[in-house]
């Protein structure tokens, strides 16, 4: 079976109110249509035996009371359908099975590659561990039903009618008579159904709640012990895990008290349906065979019946599932890609110009936090940007790497508009070091070459030594083969920032962007890596943004924002006599 791809084909498309079970269904399936007409196959031939089996019985009965050669004919007959309906069941199984893993494999691939390309602007509003439980435990109650739940749903469904109708073809008095309770048994089914998956849907979003929860606590346990907040935040957690659990309580009390009902209704139905029988069976009207056969399609109908309710529940989960998994999958990218992108020269030259840009965070529409009429920055020009903190420095970059797109205005790259360009080809162009570093649980090697996968030994040993990172790297126990934990638990912040500035070297864009990339380091690092960002200059266009504006006065120029406005641009010397608010950062940093 192949990868499904078709699950992201739409992802652009905004979400429309109420979204459609169907559509994503038949999307999830319509890839592996042949798997899951090959194991519908295998179920009706199943089907079909189990529902001959009684009509054997019958004769199997009558025939040894009236020739027991007979009789033993039919139990040849009737021993070779089982084994038929065995080697069925179990390809049923396997082909079933199989889907099941396959459709959680694709649906995991869906919801990751259109989680990864989505703009920040989602992740400002939505838990990295509500999404977690996305990915993994609703794609597994996916798996669980369409693996083997959904199969026997259709097989009981099926027996059931078709159990019904061979009831009649037996006796219409007596299945007139089951029938009389058929629309007392079906209605519980629809009432609970609806009340059923209410109450699994909130379910599932307070787990979803409390994985986004714990996970952001787990991630931030240090700062919860110091803070002293460990009682409140258990606190927190029991709360949600508590609602969850009274949720589940009235979930379960309502499927318990759904199969009482419905077992007790059938099991009364069959039992006065085999004392009408044996009264026929008494007056001459019926033969023994024929009661059988009666009597265990009754029991074929009361038991689909039970095991319908008992999956009944299971589908409301995996219809759940299915609505958390497709608010993923329908919600847009908010920058989106042109439809017809331009291509760019390679290499490029790096100058970029903003014109009339104005962006406020789309949470925060009332404030602008960029307001820039007119920006241009050279090819190889070293600019710095000083502000203070919520000045709009960062969100600058931001825009530059086109992570949001601007209300108005324009932004590009030499000519090139970059709305017109495809977000990875654009990104290409950039290199980034941001202000906190992001270090993931992989060797020293495999981080860095995240900057330009497949570079060589002797390209990342340059670019190590270019960020002053080759000492402590040799100090580790494998170097650079030693892992570095989760989030990189095992070096410091200084040493996770020296990471990330190789990272960019190796990348060797033509734009580099470096966002206090040398905050946490010791002054002496410090200066190497202001020597060999000097080394690079001329060679690169290069925005740094700093706090200590010791790293930047040799700039070609320092752009001062204040409250997402360019105050001032111009060199140190000019910004100390025309920039009250700069000269007094400089005097406190003794410059």
């Amino acid at each position: 079976m192949k990868s499904n791809t078709a699950l992201n084909e739409d992802k652009n498309v905004d979400q429309p109110k109420g979204y459609q079970l169907k559509h994503l269904f038949i999307q999830i399936f319509k890839p592996h249509l042949f798997w899951a007409l090959g194991a519908l196959s295998f179920l009706l031939l199943t089907v079909l035996i189990t529902l001959s089996l009684p009509i054997m019985a019958r004769y199997i009965v009558d025939g040894y009371v009236i020739n027991i050669e007979t009789g033993q004919k039919y139990l040849y007959v009737g021993c070779a359908l089982v084994a038929i309906a065995a080697c069925g069941t179990a390809i049923r199984f396997y082909l079933i099975t199989l889907l099941g893993e396959r459709l959680v494999s694709d649906l995991r691939q869906a919801l990751f590659d259109h989680i990864i390309n989505l703009s920040p602007n989602f992740f400002e509003k939505t838990l990295t561990g509500d999404l977690v439980s996305r990915i993994n435990a609703d794609t597994t109650l996916v798996q669980s039903v369409a693996g083997s739940t959904l199969s026997l749903a259709v097989r009981n469904t099926l027996l059931l009618f078709g159990g019904i109708v061979l009831m009649f073809s037996t006796s219409v008095k007596l299945a007139s008579f089951s029938l009389l309770i058929i629309p007392i048994i079906i209605f519980p089914l629809f009432y609970f159904g609806r009340f059923l998956r209410k109450l699994t849907r909130q379910t599932q979003d307070k787990l979803g709640d409390s994985a986004g929860l714990a996970s952001e606590y787990i991630f931030a346990a240090t700062t919860i012990q110091t803070n002293g907040y460990q009682e409140h935040a258990v606190k927190e957690y029991d709360d949600i895990i508590e609602n969850s659990y009274l949720k589940s309580k009235t979930r379960v009390l309502a499927r318990s008290i759904m199969i009482f009902l419905l077992i007790i209704l059938v099991f009364l139905a069959i039992s006065f349906v085999v004392w009408a029988g044996l009264k026929d069976v008494e007056s001459g009207r019926f033969s023994i065979g024929e009661l059988l056969q009666f009597c265990l399609y009754s029991l074929v109908v009361g038991v689909s019946v039970g095991a319908i309710t008992e999956t009944f529940g299971e589908i409301s989960k995996f219809l759940g599932a299915l609505d958390r998994i497709g608010e993923i999958l329908k919600t847009p990218d908010t920058v989106k890609e042109p439809n017809k992108p331009i291509p760019m020269k390679n290499p490029i030259q790096g100058s970029i110009r903003f014109n009339k840009v104005k962006f406020a965070f789309p949470l925060r529409r009332e404030s602008l936090a960029l307001d820039i009429p007119k920006l241009t920055i050279n090819k190889n020009e070293k600019v710095a940007l000083v502000g203070l903190s919520g000045a709009g420095k960062t969100t600058l970059f931001q825009l530059i790497q086109r992570l949001y797109d601007p209300l108005k205005g324009s932004i590009s790259i030499d000519t090139y508009p970059i709305d017109k360009i495809s977000k990875s080809h654009l990104r290409q162009q950039i290199a980034y070091v941001p202000q906190e570093p992001v270090i993931f649980s992989k060797s020293v090697i495999d981080n860095i070459r995240i900057g330009r996968v497949g570079a060589s030994l002797e390209e990342v040993e340059r670019a190590v030594k270019l960020a002053c990172a080759e000492e402590f790297i040799k100090d580790l126990p494998q170097g650079y083969s030693t892992l570095l934990g989760e989030r990189g638990l095992l070096i410091s912040v200084g040493q996770k920032q020296r990471i990330a500035i190789a990272r960019a070297i190796l990348r060797d864009s033509p734009i580099l962007l470096l966002d206090e990339a040398t905050s946490s380091l010791d002054a002496i690092s410090e200066d190497a890596i202001k020597t060999a960002i000097d080394n690079i200059s001329g060679n690169k266009t290069i925005i740094v943004i700093a706090h200590r504006l010791s790293t930047v006065r040799n700039a070609d120029r320092i752009l001062f924002l204040e409250k997402g406005k360019i105050e001032n641009d111009g060199s140190h010397k000019e910004l100390m006599r025309s920039n009250k608010k700069y000269r007094k950062l400089a005097e406190l940093q003794f410059l």
